[in-house]
């Protein structure tokens, strides 16, 4: 269930209604709106859309939406679906300004263009960067339309109205959004407000909706990458080394070469690719293969020492602050983990001798037209490489890199044919991109009278590989050139501790180690806020006090108060619950959002059971309600999986899960019987949502834990079979 509560928490009219945007006309035979975020404009004031000149050819932008001759209402954003939903709350956004029926929007993603201010997709950005812009942009539309229709009635703009996609005039007289789209590219100035509405007079925005390509995903209609058409594109698939970044020594392709269907056999930096006319017959090709490998460079790395390495770089203890009477300490560890998204990696590339044209599931299509670019040999050209983003099953992170397209770019080269490369689930699994594993020392320095006085949390943790950046071009650079720079920055400007906990630090020891890394859900927070909340549990016990009334006594953020109130109420915190039951509750603000987790565990049967989740958010403008509520309830999911059941084991450099058989990510009958959400809302700003509901899921089904069986966890998962 979703609901909302509006709270005092913050004054209303923040956050997006204190921002400036710029809005141009676009040269077009139909009304065409672009719109960006006015980076060098004064944020302080100023709300009211500026209309610019500028030609969309010269200045970078976040969007455009179009009105056809049709009727029909185009919003086309540089940013990937990948299930989390941001079609629907677009098209809602769109039909809210615009005064027409959802079913009238279409959304489209935008290819790889430089003239996009961020075409990243991730850090929860989404709807917090790209909603500003889009009411800025609809609103612009249905003013010109408005004073287009005024201009042909020959009557006053002010007058007439909106809705259902006609102007309306008090007469009676309507006219379709189509029939003045031409009409209103002529308009040289809107004559009525082109604001956008105040978020009390929605009616679409804060309604929970069903998805808009509910339909096409449930009867296979959605088209995915492996689902393209492009002519004479033939099935690939690569052999891949025993170990992490192996290398092909030598090999023989001959047998393989032999088989039916067999098109080609291609040599990669990664593996042998073999391309046949279906994907049995590729496969088959493949297992032909002989090859001799060289081990990869973290051929000489187990679980063992890898945990060894990272609690050495930990360090010794600091000194506590003066006044110090004892010091509480905590330790945590955290497994390597996979994204395993549900669709795997996959690539279709057509290149020729001059051109190059990718169709993938990318979540930086920018990052990756440089990266096919260079692969290639274009890297001053890559205007020669076309990358058509695609719908993708699931990313959490893993899509931001983009061997696939590499690949398939390499060998469609190699072959002179199109290919639709498919990366198999043991491919997925064995050599990806992972959330690093992390070691972590937490100790509270206490006082006279309980008092604390100070904090410290030293993280020992793999460099994050952040060679995308933020989108854009100085910072991928940057994250190219100096990995663990934009890993330490990173960690800098996101981890943070929202209590009053006397002196608080937060260190991060970077330990290099030749394992491929990338972010995942929260990146650094998905370990160091959860530590940090399981850790605000064990100081509770050792104080003796509470673990809800210890939080409200030193929470800094009155959001967290909030939504830490909700979901006590809710969940009824501290009830009489039979032996072996307890609850759990953690908090965590990020991505503009605040969120709290109410966890309640039975652990009887000795394997914890998850008996009811309660969530409280507060992401300020919820534009979808049932959005919100799907994405959070599955990263509560995600977060009990890796908490429970879920991680990787490395075993002389190779990963030794390979497909969801021993990758134990939770089941349908694992699930609670009840995940509440409750959306509370303190203003009107629009926060992140996609990452938002790991962190603090993970640390109250611990805390949950800890409280029913008397022992606090620190190993994750929990139930680690493969130690």
């Amino acid at each position: 269930m979703a609901d909302t509560l509006p709270t005092d928490a913050a004054p209303p009219s923040s956050g997006i209604e204190r921002r400036k945007f710029l809005t141009w006309l676009v040269a077009s035979p139909t009304l065409m709106i672009a719109a960006r975020l006015a980076l060098d404009a004064p944020s302080a004031e100023a709300s009211e859309p500026s209309t610019a000149s500028a030609s969309p050819e010269e200045t970078p932008l976040n969007l455009y939406v179009a009105v056809r001759t049709d009727g029909r209402v185009v919003a086309t954003l540089p940013r990937t679906e990948m299930g989390q939903g941001i079609t629907t709350a677009v098209a809602m956004l769109v039909a809210e300004e615009l005064d027409l029926g959802l079913d009238a929007v279409d959304v489209h993603t935008a290819d790889a263009d430089p003239r996009w201010l961020i075409q990243l997709t991730g850090l929860s950005s989404t709807m917090r960067y790209l909603a500003g812009p889009l009411r800025a942009a609809a609103a612009e539309a249905r003013a010109r339309l408005v004073t287009a229709a005024a201009h042909r009635w020959r009557v006053l703009a002010l007058t007439l109205t909106t809705a259902q996609g006609e102007v309306r005039a008090p007469d009676g007289r309507r006219l379709g959004y189509g029939e003045l789209a031409e009409d209103a590219t002529r308009v040289l100035l809107p004559e009525v407000s082109a604001l956008p509405k105040s978020p009390s007079k929605y009616t679409v925005v804060g309604q929970p909706t069903g998805r808009i390509d509910a339909r096409d995903i449930v009867t296979g209609a959605a088209r995915f990458t492996l689902d393209l058409d492009i002519p004479d594109a033939v099935p690939t698939v690569v052999a891949r080394p025993p170990t992490l970044l192996g290398k092909v020594q030598s090999f023989n392709a001959s047998t393989a070469r032999a088989l039916p269907g067999v098109v080609g056999v291609v040599q990669l930096p990664s593996g042998i690719a073999v391309a046949a006319r279906t994907y049995s017959q590729a496969f088959a090709a493949r297992d032909a293969l002989q090859v001799t490998w060289t081990p990869g460079p973290a051929s000489h790395l187990s679980d063992a020492n890898i945990r060894t390495r990272l609690r050495d770089a930990i360090g010794p203890r600091p000194l506590p602050p003066l006044l110090t009477t004892r010091v509480v300490e905590g330790r945590f560890d955290f497994p390597y983990l996979a994204h395993a998204p549900m669709e795997t990696q996959s690539c279709v590339a057509r290149v020729t001798a001059d051109t190059a044209e990718v169709w993938s599931g990318v979540q930086d299509p920018k990052f990756a037209r440089s990266q096919v670019a260079a692969a290639l040999g274009w890297a001053l050209t890559p205007q020669r490489v076309t990358v058509h983003p695609i719908r993708a099953g699931g990313g959490f992170g893993r899509r931001f890199f983009t061997e696939a397209a590499v690949e398939a770019a390499l060998i469609s080269r190699s072959l002179g044919h199109p290919v639709k490369l498919m990366w198999s689930r043991n491919d997925e699994m064995r050599h990806g991109h992972y959330r690093p594993a992390s070691h972590h020392r937490i100790l509270a320095s206490l006082g006279p009278g309980g008092s604390i006085l100070g904090w410290q949390h030293r993280a020992a943790i793999p460099t994050v590989e952040f060679p995308h950046g933020f989108g854009d071009l100085l910072t991928s650079l940057v994250g190219q050139v100096l990995p663990d720079v934009t890993s330490a920055v990173f960690f800098a400007l996101t981890q943070h501790v929202p209590y009053q906990f006397g002196w608080v630090a937060q260190e991060l020891a970077e330990v290099p180690l030749p394992i491929p890394t990338a972010s995942f859900r929260s990146v650094f927070t998905s370990q160091v806020g959860v530590a940090n909340e399981i850790f605000v549990d064990q100081l509770a016990r050792e104080l003796q006090r509470d673990p809800v009334e210890l939080r409200r006594s030193r929470l800094t953020s009155r959001r967290l108060k909030a939504v830490l109130e909700r979901v006590v109420l809710e969940g009824a915190w501290g009830r009489a619950l039979p032996p072996g039951v307890a609850q759990g509750v953690a908090v965590l603000e990020e991505w503009d959002s605040a969120i709290a987790h109410l966890i309640e565990v039975d652990v009887t049967s000795g394997t914890p059971r998850v008996l009811c989740v309660v969530i409280a958010a507060d992401v300020g403008l919820p534009i979808n309600p049932k959005g919100i509520e799907a994405q959070l309830q599955g990263a509560a999911m995600d977060a009990m999986s890796t908490t429970l059941s879920a991680g990787l084991h490395i075993d002389a450099g190779a990963v030794r899960e390979g497909s969801f058989a021993d990758y134990r990510w939770l089941r349908m009958k694992h699930a609670p019987a009840s995940i509440q959400v409750h959306l509370v809302r303190s203003d009107d700003r629009v926060g992140g949502v996609g990452e938002l509901g790991y962190p603090s899921a993970a640390a109250a089904l611990a805390n949950a834990i800890a409280r029913a069986t008397g022992t606090m966890p620190t190993r994750f998962p929990i139930l680690d079979e493969g130690v």
